[in-house]
């Protein structure tokens, strides 16, 4: 997802296109990335994790093989959107694995443990991009994903076991993943963890967009991009180990509130500096850093929820919450380009009102957990 982000503030002059039409590129996969989620998750539950997992990286190498060729802006994107799709498989069927794997607290310890190792690659795709970009140009990008989904296709096919599915899941229609859909659609306490996991996925996702644009203003050139990228994902990794030592003694809500409140805090500090006239890299990089550890406080607890509400239907409550992710994220990446970014004020405003609708939705869990 991240590694093309350095590339994009040259595809305009080397498209001829707006900004707004280079958005799309980002949120064309990440809708993708959202709404496979939605077929993968249930599917999976019904004939299995792996042979799901393998198809989809099949798409997505195949996907990055089609961007590396692009020759317009919208075959670019096209490309992009068969990437998300494929790469959508393994995000919802790891976290169906962790439901299938692991109870309680230690369900919660994982999700941390994947969100430390999820944390180190959007840093190092977009430090990795922008070398590549200015070295050997934009198309070398997808060259390297198309290889890196080709070398997980054989690493998955060797060391993930096959499992088969329970026997209630095998016999399982289409109507009744349907009406799985529907009984998890009408559980407030789902919703509202799923309100608040895509809020926050929206906020990161708006940063990831709107970050090169504002970089740029400060005179900051694509290969010293991921320098500053990297401020979230980062702390978020220190975040989610935080989470893994807390979640023993304190427990999911109060790890999720301290994480919201690192949240406001920081993006009101982004904000002050901006409307402050402060025109430097580090008055967005430093402050957002607290926006990381609120986001691995809070992201781990609010997962296990999702998945964990209805065992039966993991990999269906995890391709929602997936789904409502990305397409949220990919609201907040494209609204990005609706709006200018001379400095860090827009930015900050943008991702201060996602940040604020997540608030709201755990104020309203809050309410619900104590009728």
């Amino acid at each position: 997802m991240t590694i093309s982000i350095p590339s994009m503030q040259d595809w305009p002059a080397m498209f001829d296109a707006s900004q707004a039409r280079v958005q799309l590129t980002f949120s064309g996969f990440v809708a993708a990335y959202g709404g496979l989620q939605l077929v993968f998750g249930p599917w999976s539950d019904r004939v299995g994790r792996k042979p799901l997992l393998l198809a989809g990286l099949a798409l997505a190498c195949a996907g990055s093989v089609f961007a590396a060729f692009a020759p317009t802006l919208d075959l670019l994107t096209l490309a992009r959107v068969v990437q998300g799709a494929g790469a959508a498989a393994g995000m919802v069927i790891a976290r169906a694995m962790v439901q299938d794997l692991f109870t309680g607290s230690e369900r919660t310890r994982v999700m941390a443990f994947i969100g430390m190792t999820m944390g180190v690659c959007p840093p190092v795709a977009t430090l990795v991009g922008g070398q590549l970009h200015v070295s050997l140009g934009w198309q070398a990008n997808f060259v390297l994903m198309a290889l890196l989904a080709a070398l997980l296709l054989v690493a998955a096919w060797h060391v993930i076991p096959a499992r088969a599915p329970e026997a209630a899941a095998r016999t399982r229609g289409w109507r009744e993943l349907l009406a799985g859909y529907g009984r998890l659609l009408r559980e407030p306490v789902f919703l509202l963890h799923v309100a608040i996991v895509a809020s926050t996925t929206a906020t990161f996702y708006t940063f990831l967009a709107g970050a090169p644009i504002v970089l740029k203003g400060y005179g900051i050139t694509p290969e010293r991009i991921g320098w500053y990228i990297m401020c979230i994902p980062l702390a978020y990794i220190c975040g989610n180990l935080w989470t893994s030592r807390l979640v023993r003694r304190i427990g999911d809500r109060p790890i999720m509130w301290m994480g919201q409140g690192f949240n406001v805090a920081s993006l009101l500090l982004v904000l002050a500096l901006g409307l402050a006239g402060t025109r430097n890299p580090l008055a967005l990089a430093l402050p957002l850093m607290l926006l990381g550890i609120g986001h691995g406080l809070l992201a781990p607890p609010t997962l296990a929820g999702t998945v964990g509400l209805v065992p039966a239907l993991a990999g269906s409550a995890a391709a929602i919450a997936g789904l409502m992710q990305q397409m949220m994220g990919a609201t907040g990446g494209y609204a990005v380009g609706l709006v200018p970014h001379d400095g860090q004020v827009n930015l900050a405003l943008v991702m201060l009102a996602w940040t604020l609708a997540g608030l709201a939705a755990q104020a309203l869990l809050a309410a619900t957990a104590r009728v």
